[in-house]
């Protein structure tokens, strides 16, 4: 995309395909996301990571199936209102502003990224992002 200002949406729009709650390696869980997700499916915090967690390192993951979905992936996320901050961001994640070449590792199995933009203006539009929606 020639324009450096571009609106709302034009770099992602959700295609609610699933193929972010298939692998990547984990979505890992703020406090904040396991005390939301917990109430939501009404459960004890610590219950709700023996059951639905795993481990990456020290932090929780939620855990996936064996076709590598996401354990709360059934053709829609059913739990979607309290979905972890790493789901919210998605696209728009920080590591795209360590690595530009990320955002097109994540375009090629992600139908709803725009994949031809300028490392500029993706850089300045994922720092917006970042600053206005994701302060936690």
């Amino acid at each position: 995309m020639p324009s450096d200002t571009l609106p709302s949406g034009a770099l992602f729009k959700c295609r609610k395909c699933g193929e972010c709650c298939r692998g990547y390696g984990g979505t890992y869980l703020t406090d904040n996301d396991i005390k939301g997700i917990s109430r939501y499916i009404e459960s004890e915090p610590k219950k709700f990571i023996d059951q639905y967690c795993s481990r990456s390192g020290n932090r929780p993951v939620l855990a996936q199936r064996e076709d590598g979905y996401c354990i709360f992936w059934d053709q829609l996320c059913t739990i979607h209102p309290v979905k972890p901050l790493m789901c919210r961001k998605w696209p728009f994640l920080e590591s795209i502003l360590i690595d530009s070449n990320n955002w097109q590792i994540m375009a090629d199995s992600c139908p709803g990224i725009q994949a031809d933009v300028a490392v500029d203006t993706l850089e300045k539009y994922v720092r917006q992002m970042i600053l206005q929606k994701w302060r936690t």
